[in-house]
């Protein structure tokens, strides 16, 4: 049995979701909507809400444009958590490394093919692209185990839940929400993508301004246990791959007008993880080129 969460803000979307689900899920079930148009409240304060609501021991939030196409969908996540009490979270888009560079659950910078786990049929509505199947499953499995999911579709246990809720104080938007909630879990128990479920999600989500400010939040709260990894990963590999993300991440935070005091923060912010001090002085170093101009601010890639 499952209680289906959504925070939804459309209710042709809503309807269409329902529909889904009742003629996917396979099991008995709930589904708890709760209306949140005018955006009047964050996704963590909705989705404490949905978790205190919710009868059932298994809870899948997800977004109301998901369209699932995996018929007894949910048989398969309550086998997978049935069959491993550790199981903590389980999707279908994770990253087996989560940098200590402020980013979302997928980092392009990790050069290893366990940077994603994920099968997901992609739509695009910012962008004139076609759908596109993201399959990524470097170890061959039907489960991998990763550090954190993305928040379009996931399922925890209740009683996980309500040990950590979702931090409606800090992330008080529509972002971060779901690598917050793996990184409190993943100190406990296991998070898991699973390949036997497909859906389509249809938009690719809004990675501006006001994302990064959610993500920058979120990264000072977890800096100092950053970065995690459920790979073999050398600290020279972690090193470089951190010394890329931050000059990626510097370079992105000037071209949208961040001040010298916010950027001179967030790398700050690196000082206070395991990874070695001369990451923060590259970093550092690369800032006072940029806004010397010793050096040009590369153009958009």
């Amino acid at each position: 049995m499952i209680s289906v969460i959504i925070c939804s803000a459309n209710a042709e979307d809503l309807s269409l979701v329902r529909k889904n689900i009742s003629e996917t899920i396979g099991v008995t079930h709930e589904i708890i909507a709760i209306e949140n148009s005018h955006a009047k409240r964050g996704i963590c304060e909705v989705y404490n809400e949905g978790t205190k609501k919710a009868a059932y021991d298994i809870l899948c939030f997800m977004h109301e444009d998901v369209q699932i196409r995996t018929n007894d969908w949910g048989k398969t996540v309550l086998n997978i958590f049935s069959e491993d009490a550790e199981t903590g979270v389980l999707g279908v888009a994770g990253g087996g490394y989560k940098s200590l560079s402020p980013s979302g659950w997928y980092q392009f910078e990790f050069h290893s093919e366990e940077r994603s786990y994920q099968n997901v049929l992609q739509g695009f509505k910012l962008d004139e692209k076609d759908e596109i199947h993201a399959y990524h499953n470097p170890k061959n499995e039907n489960l991998s185990s990763v550090v954190c999911v993305d928040g379009l579709w996931f399922c925890t246990r209740k009683s996980i839940a309500l040990k950590y809720p979702f931090d409606a104080k800090t992330l008080k938007g529509f972002h971060g929400y779901d690598i917050d909630f793996c990184l409190s879990v993943f100190q406990e128990y296991k998070v898991k993508v699973t390949f036997d479920i497909l859906m389509k999600h249809a938009s690719e989500g809004n990675f501006n301004k006001l994302w990064l400010d959610e993500i920058l939040k979120l990264h000072r709260k977890w800096s100092k246990v950053l970065p995690l990894t459920t790979s073999d990963v050398s600290d020279r590999e972690f090193y470089f791959t951190e010394k890329r993300c931050l000059k990626k991440l510097i370079e992105q935070m000037l071209r949208w007008d961040y001040s010298f005091y916010q950027i001179h923060r967030m790398i700050m912010n690196t000082a206070k993880s395991r990874v070695r001090k001369k990451l923060y002085f590259k970093a550092y170093l690369h800032l006072l080129k940029l806004k010397l101009n010793i050096i040009p601010l590369p153009s958009r890639s």
